[in-house]
């Protein structure tokens, strides 16, 4: 879920139930399971013929949520919320892995949400909602780290980064075992699809390996002796890579990711950025000194990345940009990009307000969102403790 942007990457029912309910690698010592297949990625303009796929995905609530947030992910939200049932959701368990805002969390947690609607998330077609208002994900995630060897945890890239930045041993445990609330969040749901960006394949990796290992260890005839359908417990998730915008760079350095957590503000766009800082962020941005403007050259990454910005804002093709940029400067280009830019945000800006000033309508679009995801957490949850032997 972009967690980082996991993306990680979750629909409104006439039936509501509260939310208080239910409150391969490493297999040979106990079963012999099938091995998982590497994992297919499926472009995000595939579609079914028959009943819709489920796709589930979040954004935590750190730092402002920024153009590659909204490009990377949240946009492409939008799109995929007419082909599949959707349910994204305000990833507030992964915030606090890392030190934290405490007054910060709830304000952000809401406005999270606000701009997920602002954006253009439809509650009439996606349910959204936050994550720790339904209690299933924590239950899974415990579930689930009964099953989950430790090494699996300690090879995480995330893991190793960020550990060492918290200094070692300093480090909380919700650090190490985040990953496993990652894959009970993707599989809580019955996911078919999950948006990934190429830096998040190794969550979803790890999520498709535990569910196949949970599988053999207690699905199938298993199950079915116990009183259960037999079969397989969880759906093993595939990527969805957008063909566009998976990875939006930052405006300092076109070879890292844009990022909330990158300590100056310059390297960003955020979505509530006014007008005038906007255009200061684009003027002041790292480009280069070669003669013209391209994409897909190696030695010009800020480029690439501010072309591929533009072609998005702008809903021009890949060749119509590139003939209308081609022979332009700098100079020429960056106004040419703020003023893109900045008509694109700004009716999400002034949505945005309007929500915000509407607090019963948020609270009740989280509610009823909440509402829908728990009626089908509470099934799986069901289903996973029969199989693992649970009195019921």
């Amino acid at each position: 879920m972009a967690y980082a942007t996991l993306s990680h990457s979750l629909i409104l029912s006439s039936s509501r139930f509260s939310r208080l309910g239910h409150s391969t690698r490493f297999l040979r010592q106990h079963t012999n399971p099938l091995p998982v297949p590497r994992f297919r990625c499926y472009c995000s303009d595939e579609t079914s013929p028959s009943v819709k796929k489920r796709v589930v995905s979040g954004v935590q609530p750190t730092g402002s949520i920024h153009l590659g947030n909204y490009l990377g992910a949240i946009k492409n939200w939008v799109t995929l919320q007419d082909t599949y049932e959707t349910l994204f959701f305000i990833v507030d368990l992964h915030a606090i892995t890392l030190p934290y805002d405490v007054q910060e969390l709830r304000k952000a947690t809401r406005d999270t949400a606000a701009l997920y609607l602002a954006c253009g998330v439809d509650i009439s077609k996606a349910s959204v909602f936050v994550q720790s208002h339904v209690r299933a994900h924590v239950e899974l995630m415990w579930l689930l780290s009964s099953s989950t060897p430790i090494g699996w945890l300690q090879k995480m890239t995330q893991f190793k980064e960020k550990s060492r930045k918290e200094g070692g041993e300093n480090a909380s445990v919700s650090l190490l075992t985040y990953p496993v609330l990652m894959a009970a969040d993707i599989l809580l749901y019955k996911s078919d699809f999950v948006p990934v960006g190429e830096d998040q394949k190794q969550h979803l990796e790890l999520a498709r390996d535990l569910a196949q290992r949970v599988n053999n260890l207690y699905g199938g005839r298993k199950w079915k002796k116990l009183g259960g359908r037999g079969g397989s417990i969880f759906k093993i998730p595939e990527p969805l890579i957008p063909q566009v915008g998976a990875r939006v760079m930052s405006l300092t350095d076109g070879l890292s990711k844009m990022s909330k957590s990158a300590p100056s503000d310059q390297s960003r766009i955020n979505l509530l950025d006014s007008k005038d800082l906007i255009a200061d962020k684009i003027k002041r941005c790292k480009t280069d000194s070669f003669v013209g403007l391209e994409f897909d050259n190696a030695e010009r990454p800020e480029c690439n990345n501010l072309l591929s910005v533009y072609q998005i804002v702008s809903g021009k093709t890949k060749e119509e940009v590139m003939e209308e940029c081609k022979d332009m400067s700098w100079g020429t280009f960056k106004p040419l990009l703020a003023d893109a830019v900045i008509e694109h945000l700004s009716p999400i800006q002034v949505r945005y307000q309007e929500i915000t000033a509407e607090s019963a309508y948020l609270d009740k679009v989280l509610s009823e969102g909440a509402d829908r995801a728990t009626e089908i957490a509470e099934s799986t949850i069901h289903n996973l403790k029969q199989a693992m032997g649970f009195y019921l």
